[in-house]
């Protein structure tokens, strides 16, 4: 019980930190258009983080059972917890600023937000897949909640972020604590 009631503050935290970066690339990306492309360019870059974060959790819980992934895993959290203390921590450059406002057409900025939405719903379904460990529920949870937080309060979270330094944090140490798990599982076994 124990054990769950950790995995579940860390899946929280990895969403904090993860969910919010999909909604401030869709909304920065769909700023530069008048209001009806605006809610098409949210809409579609919302509907496809939804689905690609539905399709990596399933391929990704069956992975992380397979000896050795656990440990492509961890190292590639360990690169994500790298590049989140550099864009959110230290507030270096991120990807969202260098979006170029005067070139977009619709299909760009559609091209921009998917390609944004790829590698950020990997980055999260890999850190909440990686906590959940065997707990599906959990698993779950985390995927939903994960949706929840980009579609509604994603904006509110990255402001939190910047603010309060803290949360961003915690979420750095969650997914820290999530590889550094991946990887002694996977050597252990190993060993």
């Amino acid at each position: 019980m124990t054990e769950q009631i950790i995995i579940f503050f860390q899946i929280i935290f990895i969403d904090l930190v993860l969910a919010g970066d999909n909604a401030i690339i869709i909304g920065m990306v769909a700023s530069q258009f008048d209001p009806n492309l605006r809610k098409k360019i949210i809409f579609w870059g919302i509907g496809a983080a939804i689905i690609l974060r539905i399709i990596f959790t399933l391929i990704t819980a069956y992975l992380l059972q397979i000896n050795g992934l656990k440990l492509i895993g961890g190292l590639l959290l360990l690169y994500i917890a790298y590049k989140l203390y550099k864009d959110v921590i230290k507030n270096e450059d991120t990807e969202e600023k260098k979006i170029k406002p005067n070139n977009s057409t619709f299909f760009k900025a559609i091209m921009t937000v998917l390609i944004a939405d790829v590698s950020m719903s990997l980055d999260n379904v890999l850190g909440v897949a990686g906590a959940a460990k065997q707990h599906y529920v959990l698993l779950i949870f985390g995927l939903i909640l994960s949706i929840l937080l980009m579609a509604t309060v994603a904006n509110i979270i990255s402001k939190w972020i910047k603010k309060y330094k803290w949360i961003g944090w915690l979420g750095l140490l969650a997914i820290l604590a999530v590889a550094v798990e991946l990887i002694y599982s996977d050597l252990n076994q190993f060993l």
